[in-house]
């Protein structure tokens, strides 16, 4: 019975031994595949982070564009303001139209023609044009 026993106990452990194989086998297959997948998620997560930085520097690079855009709009409309909020006469108007008027904000078109009947028809259109362009007239 030793004789059968140690034969049986060589067999069982030869048996042990190839499963032991096999078990490392499978597992090696595992980590290499458990790697594969880890490369893959990094490849992914790099891409992602990536795309979303893109996406940031446009988002960042429109973004300025519409602030530069919008700053010369603002420039545009402030100069346009200053040009239209002009109301001032030169003098020689303002001393002119003082005799007739106490006031030169808006004119009435009889007392105008009436205050510049004194001058030749070229200075009356070159007074009334200013005034226009003053916003005293229309």
């Amino acid at each position: 019975m030793n004789e059968e026993l140690s034969r049986q106990m060589i067999e069982t452990a030869d048996r042990l031994a190839g499963a032991a194989d096999s078990l490392n086998r499978v597992l090696d297959r595992l980590d290499a595949q458990q790697e594969a997948l880890n490369t893959r998620v990094d490849r992914i997560v790099a891409a992602v982070e990536e795309s979303e930085q893109e996406g940031d520097l446009e988002s960042m690079r429109k973004l300025q564009e519409r602030v530069a855009e919008l700053e010369k709009n603002n420039s545009d409309l402030k100069a346009q303001a200053v040009r239209v909020a002009r109301k001032t006469l030169s003098p020689a108007v303002s001393a002119l139209l003082g005799k007739e008027y106490e006031s030169v904000d808006k004119m009435d078109a009889a007392k105008l023609d009436r205050a510049l009947k004194t001058l030749s028809v070229e200075q009356r259109i070159a007074v009334k044009a200013e005034m226009a362009r003053a916003g005293m007239i229309e």
